[in-house]
């Protein structure tokens, strides 16, 4: 083993000890409200990015660009050339902002800046410069995001979504249980809860990922008979298609459970750099949902409450 992967294995955990944790979220969401928890959330390493007197989006931002400062950093330590091993590990900040142009609709104001990919970015310089929907999908068919199938913001977003799982499986192997994961939630909610079909491209990522039979199901149920293995069990507590954030409450506690005990493996390499990720990614997810909370008057929803 390189001392590059040795000095980015050691930066791995160290960054994955600085997560405020499950009690620090939970005291983050019971707080008296929004103002006290971004006063507490200043003295936490997400406080970075968030402004003293923070609305709930701010916050929520503040929490998500410190995640990906993280991941910069630590692409940073890595081997040259392993960085691109966080790359599809961060493709959801490049959807984000992708998300953010098309809302620009006048129903809710675009961040004022997108997220900064550095090293981590595929394709955003080129997306940012594009003026329409048929400029997004070029960029994206030319690039390894490849053709979502469709110019509208439906097609756009579904298509990199199913394309960050399909690139997720493909370059990075520990995480390709939580890939296919991803892709049968997102599958299951196009199909049987917006009931609209798969544009061509994102089937044929649904086939490779779960199958093609579960992929073309007609019903919901034949669908989680369908899936592979882990999937299927990640869709378990979801019997009907209302029930998906019970399977999306899962699939945050298995990306939780299984980076912990990778993040512990006493090898250094890609194994513990990727469990730091998803503790990381976790973390991020757990503080932003306890900043909702606060926000509502310390009510917990049962998704957060699963998780922390």
């Amino acid at each position: 083993m390189s001392a590059a992967w040795v000095a980015g294995t050691v930066r791995a955990r160290a960054l994955a000890e600085r997560c405020a944790g499950a009690a620090g979220a939970r005291a983050l969401a019971a707080g008296p409200g929004l103002d006290e928890a971004v006063r507490e959330l200043a003295g936490t390493p997400y406080g970075r990015y968030a402004p003293p007197a923070a609305g709930l989006p701010e916050a929520q931002r503040a929490v998500s660009a410190t995640l990906l400062w993280h991941l910069r950093v630590l692409a940073g330590w890595l081997p040259r050339g392993a960085a691109r091993l966080l790359v599809p590990l961060a493709c959801g900040f490049e959807v984000a902002n992708v998300a953010a142009r098309l809302a620009g609709d006048g129903r809710e104001p675009a961040p004022a800046e997108p997220y900064r990919l550095g090293a981590l970015e595929t394709a955003w310089r080129r997306l940012e410069r594009a003026e329409t929907g048929a400029g997004l999908r070029a960029v994206l068919a030319a690039s390894a995001w490849g053709d979502p199938g469709g110019d509208t913001a439906g097609a756009v977003l579904t298509g990199m979504r199913m394309a960050a799982a399909r690139r997720t499986a493909l370059a990075v192997p520990q995480a390709r249980n939580w890939a296919v994961g991803r892709a049968a939630l997102l599958t299951a909610r196009e199909l049987f809860v917006h009931e609209r079909p798969l544009t061509e491209p994102v089937r044929r990522d649904a086939v490779r990922l779960l199958g093609a039979r579960a992929a073309d199901a007609a019903s919901y149920p034949r669908f989680r008979d369908l899936l592979p293995a882990a999937a299927r069990r990640l869709l378990a507590e979801a019997g009907e298609p209302g029930a998906l954030w019970r399977a999306e409450a899962r699939w945050w506690r298995t990306l939780r459970d299984d980076g912990a005990v990778m993040l512990r493996d006493v090898r250094f390499g890609p194994r513990a750099v990727v469990g730091a990720v998803a503790v990381l990614s976790v973390d991020a997810w757990r503080v932003r949902a306890a900043l909702e909370s606060a926000a509502r008057g310390g009510r917990v929803g049962e998704a957060f409450d699963a998780l922390a």
